[in-house]
Parts: C-alpha cells; structure tokens; sequence
C-alpha cells in the first residue's frame, strides 16, 4: 500500500475570496481527512485578506491544513506577478527545506511556474491543474490585447510555457472533456488520455440541497421580493461582466416577460445594480420586475430556490471550451433546470443529454422563444431526477476521491523516483 504524502498546494488565487472557500478549501479538507498533509500557499488580495483572514485560518487550523498567505500584488501589470512568483518560489522552497513535500499541485498557470522548478531541480511530481486555457482567456477577456507589444510577448511566454507544463507534469488536471480532447490534438509528445484527469468544478451538494430549504424563510422571501410560487422566473447566479453575457441575459428576459408578464428576474450578484439597470436602461428593457440580491454563501440556495429557471449565457470562444461554471453543480443541486448557451466546456452536452435544461444555439430572439415556448414542459421537471444528475457530475465527494488516485499515482512516481 502507497503511504500517503505530503502535498504543497499552490494557489494564485486567495482562500479569502469566495472562489477559494468553494473551490479550494472544501478539496483540500476533504484530502486531509484522506490521510494526505497540506500546505497551501496562496496568493491574497488585500482587503478580502482584511475582512476574511482570522476566519479562513481558523477554518484551516480546524482542518489540520497550514497556511503560508502571500499578498497579491496587482501593479504595475505583468512585473507584479513576476514579483508575486518569486515570493511564492522563495516560501516553496523555505517550506521544503524544512520538512520536504512529496507532490507539488499547482492550480493554473501561475504556481505551474514554481512546480516546474521543482521538477526540474528537485525531480519532485508536480500536478498541473490547469483550470483552462489560461493565456487564451486573457486575450479572449480583452484582459491582455495582442496589439500591446508586452502583452504579445506574455501571450507567446506562456503558450509556450503551456507546452512544458503538460509534457513535464506528472499529471494534468482538466475541467472538462472538450478540453481534454483539444490538448490530445497537439500531439505532446509526453501527454496521452491517461495522463490528463477531467475534474469538473464541484459542488457543495449539501448545501446546495432543495431539502433544506426552510418552507418559512421561503416564503418570507416570496413576500419580500413578490416572486409568486411557480412563476415563469429566472434567477441568475455570480459576477457579472468579461465572460457572462449581461445584454443577452437582458434580453432573454425582456422575451419572456413578453409572453409571461408576472415573471421576475433576480439577480444575485456583489455587483452594484447601476450595473444592472443602467444596461436594461440602455436596452429600453424595463426594470420593473429585475431583483438584484446580494447574498452570502449559505443564503444562495434558498435565493434559487425563488425561481423555476436559472440562466447563464457565456461568450462562446475558444477558452471557454475549457470552462466548468461552479455555478451549474450549485443549481442543478437544487433541482432547478437550467438555461444557457452551447459552446461552454462540457455544459451543451451534459444538458441536452440530460433534459435538466435547454441549450440556447443562438442569441437571436427567434432562438430565444424557441426556448421560452418550451418552459411550459421545463416548469414540470423533476427536481430528485435534476438532483441526482448533479450528484453524479459534480459531487465534491466525488471530485476528492479522484484528486486522492491522481495523489496516489504521483505518490508511485515519487516512490520510484527516490529507488
């Protein structure tokens, strides 16, 4: 039997954001209690590090997981993120001078930089989890312009980069299975189908459980936000602006109020509604029945629970082929059908195969009430069945127990290595 590890995980995001508290922390917990020994060092922003801090190490402290937190530096452009590797490789390697790690797990690009050091210098495994086509979704984002000379030499820095981490890592960690089969194409010469894991972004589906929803507190909510029980409503979930289609969504909505006129639109979102209103404004759309909330994680659920729908609509580009929304595991775990757009990751295929949702082809408002004309069938749709196809792709149980065989199969390199 394989003795279990000792795992340094770096993060380019912060544990204080509330990316890291659902994506980053729940894993790592539930590694811990696998057996495995974690250190995380993560990259922080500052005010969220502020408000957050004592309660994300006392969460960690609880866990039996230590934390080395780094503060994120944001400018000036690209020289700070040189400077932020270089404080984590320097950490990485103080850490392992004291009591060496067996497995270095790197989450995107970023940290891929320091695990690469560590292969290449200490022949120690590093995981790449890759998260996405990085690079192409600073240019896709317009976060970085081809046009800018910098920009353009970054860009070029890491697609080549891209190539070393999957051929030189021990194991490559992908959201999804379209991307998997992109990066088969390019034909590495050190990557095949067993080395590359399809881990889905997971969900808390004990949170995010309709069975737990207090019927009071439910309808309180109804009261306050006058959206009627079985309405034609639709709620979206999360951040609002580079990927997720805000006018389209818009409109989409516009639509269905059309046919359904007591229907709402809640939003919830830390966004600022100016956002919101000035862009319907913008659109001639009317903001009588749009409802901005903003909530706190373990509030979300009974939030969705006020709607029959939930709606994404994300830019369709290349990137996204790579991308897993934490925020469909979220929904579907509720048992509320879902409609959003093709061309994202593995979501087209998962929803069409599986009737918890409708896939939009186009934004055309022809396409648009193609779907609405369809919600009449979608209203009726079994909230268990919904549930059970959420358990079965985006189980955090299940994403742990595959993180722990990738642990254990690079647990064999590390094994081998020292032989």
């Amino acid at each position: 039997m394989v003795k279990k590890k000792r795992i340094l995980f770096l993060s380019y995001d912060g544990l204080t954001d509330q990316l890291g508290q659902s994506q980053i922390i729940p894993y790592l917990s539930g590694l811990v209690k696998k057996g495995f020994t974690i250190t995380i060092i993560s990259c922080e922003k500052n005010d969220p590090f502020i408000r957050n801090g004592n309660e994300i190490k006392l969460i960690l402290e609880n866990a039996n997981i230590f934390w080395n937190p780094l503060i994120y530096h944001k400018s000036p452009s690209v020289f700070s993120t040189i400077y932020d590797v270089s404080q984590m490789k320097k950490a990485a390697i103080r850490l392992h001078q004291i009591q060496p790690f067996d497995i270095v797990h790197c989450r995107s690009y970023i940290t891929a930089l320091v695990g690469l050091h560590f292969k290449r210098k200490k022949n120690i495994p590093f995981i790449f989890d890759m998260r996405g086509f990085w690079a192409d979704e600073r240019i896709e984002g317009k976060i970085w312009s081809l046009k800018n000379p910098v920009h353009r030499i970054v860009y070029k820095y890491f697609k080549k980069k891209e190539k070393e981490f999957l051929n030189e890592s021990d194991a490559i960690v992908s959201l999804t299975d379209s991307a998997k089969k992109t990066i088969l194409t390019w034909n590495l010469p050190q990557v095949d189908s067993n080395k590359i894991h399809v881990i889905p972004c997971c969900a808390d589906l004990g949170l995010f459980n309709f069975e737990n929803t207090s019927p009071e507190r439910l309808n309180t909510l109804r009261t306050e936000t006058s959206i009627p029980e079985d309405s034609y409503s639709i709620s979206y979930l999360g951040a609002i602006g580079t990927w997720y289609m805000l006018e389209e969504m818009l409109r989409f909505y516009a639509r269905l109020r059309n046919k359904y006129v007591s229907s709402k639109f809640l939003i919830i979102t830390g966004e600022k509604p100016d956002l919101i209103f000035n862009t319907a404004n913008k659109l001639n759309i009317s903001t009588d029945g749009i409802i901005i909330r903003k909530a706190e994680r373990t509030d979300v659920p009974i939030y969705l629970s006020l709607c029959s729908f939930s709606v994404f609509f994300i830019k369709p580009v290349f990137s996204k082929t790579a991308s897993s929304p934490t925020k469909l595991g979220e929904i579907l775990g509720m048992g509320i059908p879902v409609i959003c757009n093709s061309g994202i990751g593995d979501v087209d295929s998962q929803i069409r195969n599986s009737n918890a949702g409708i896939v939009v082809d186009d934004f055309s408002t022809e396409s648009f009430d193609q779907v609405i004309n369809q919600l009449t069938t979608l209203i009726k749709s079994d909230r268990n069945i919904i549930r059970k196809i959420a358990i079965e792709n985006y189980s955090l149980e299940g994403g742990i127990v595959k993180y722990e065989e990738i642990y254990i199969l690079a647990s064999v390199f590390t094994t081998t290595a020292s032989l």
